[in-house]
């Protein structure tokens, strides 16, 4: 009886492990995209038989061109390109989720054309849990880095997941906020689990395999071409309850999640930035259009339904408190405002002499409390 049991487990896992060949299989025929592949799916069942389908059966299908039908009869050399994926995968301590299986996230799953397969490296069970995107510039300001940084570490506080694309600027900075708030992110690539895109966000990368978790929907070793990240934002729109725009231009790749979540019904949010801020034009542009502004992680989590459930709310973790300022530098603090000024105005405004508002300026921005600017300008934190 123990033998024939056993023998069933084994049967069932290699059935499971040999369908879960063929999803990778059939998602990684050229020229074969989301629409189409569900489009084959929905009229013959299943990755299997679409892989075992004749030529005459598939051209019968809307979509389906001359040239997709010649790769889907290499039938031997796909299944090899798949078992060397698995196995790459295995090496890498990476993972294929396909849509049939049960850890592949249903927020996503609901999506008008989800992925078929994704390829995740670290806590695959993150993908189920209340999130949020917060996306923006790459090339943002200090006060976009800071704002998104705030924002995700707060999030990550109420224990609601932070969703980005580990690109520079505001989605670094949500990523990093995140896990300085001792909580998990998502990070989606456009890219495969194995390439590090941007070389300098190499730390981040590594600390998120270990705190959070790497999607991407394509394989290893994709180069990050600049079509493939269009693609990659419906991802971060489809994991996510909501979006938050930061920092944005009127034409950029944060406005295309947007539109994404639109499409999927999901709730967008924006920071409002300064009027005259280039950097800013786009979340102005969507608070003109009826996004929710938002300027805390409560205004976030008050207007999505994250059903946290289970998830223990608590408070950020809060900053160390500053050393004791003399009479002097708080008084010259006094005179900053979150508006930039020169030193010169600000040494005419204060009537003290330079090299004592220079040391002045000095442990204030070591304390945290200012920021020194490009033009000799500084602002108060």
């Amino acid at each position: 009886m123990f033998y024939l049991g056993y023998m069933c487990v084994l049967m069932s896992r290699s059935l499971e492990a040999n369908e879960k060949k063929d999803w990778l299989s059939l998602s990684l025929i050229p020229g074969l995209g989301p629409v189409t592949f569900w489009n084959l799916i929905n009229n013959l069942g299943s990755p299997t038989e679409v892989l075992d389908a004749s030529a005459t059966v598939l051209l019968q299908m809307p979509g389906v061109k001359p040239s997709l039908v010649e790769a889907l009869a290499q039938k031997s050399l796909i299944d090899e390109v798949a078992e060397a994926e698995m196995i790459r995968l295995h090496e890498l301590d990476a993972h294929l989720i396909t849509a049939h299986d049960s850890a592949y996230p249903e927020l996503l799953r609901r999506t008008v054309a989800p992925p078929p397969v994704l390829f995740v490296r670290g806590r695959k069970d993150l993908l189920n849990r209340p999130s949020v995107a917060i996306v923006g510039s790459r090339a943002a300001t200090s006060y976009g880095r800071r704002t998104a940084f705030n924002l995700a570490s707060n999030l990550a506080a109420k224990q609601v997941i932070v969703v980005s694309g580990l690109a520079t600027g505001i989605d670094a900075e949500a990523h990093a906020g995140c896990l300085a708030g001792g909580g998990d992110t998502i990070a989606v690539l456009g890219c495969g689990l194995d390439i590090v895109y941007p070389r300098s966000n190499q730390d981040l990368y590594h600390q998120v395999i270990e705190q959070g978790v790497l999607v991407s929907e394509y394989a290893l070793g994709t180069k990050p071409d600049g079509f493939r990240f269009p693609a990659r934002n419906r991802i971060i729109a489809g994991l996510s309850h909501g979006v938050v725009v930061v920092e944005a231009a009127r034409k950029s790749g944060s406005l295309i999640t947007v539109q994404y979540a639109l499409e999927e019904g999901r709730e967008v949010f924006a920071v409002p930035g300064q009027i005259d801020s280039a950097k800013s034009s786009g979340s102005h542009w969507l608070l003109q259009q009826g996004a929710t502004l938002i300027v805390s992680a409560d205004d976030i989590i008050d207007n999505l339904p994250l059903h946290l459930g289970e998830f223990q709310h608590q408070d950020a973790p809060t900053r160390s408190q500053p050393a004791e300022l003399d009479d002097d530098s708080l008084a010259l603090l006094k005179l900053l405002d979150s508006y930039p000024i020169r030193r010169d105005e600000l040494l005419e405004r204060s009537g003290m002499k330079s090299a004592k508002i220079s040391e002045m300026l000095l442990l204030l921005e070591l304390e945290g409390l200012i920021e020194l600017l490009p033009g000799d300008e500084l602002r108060r934190v």
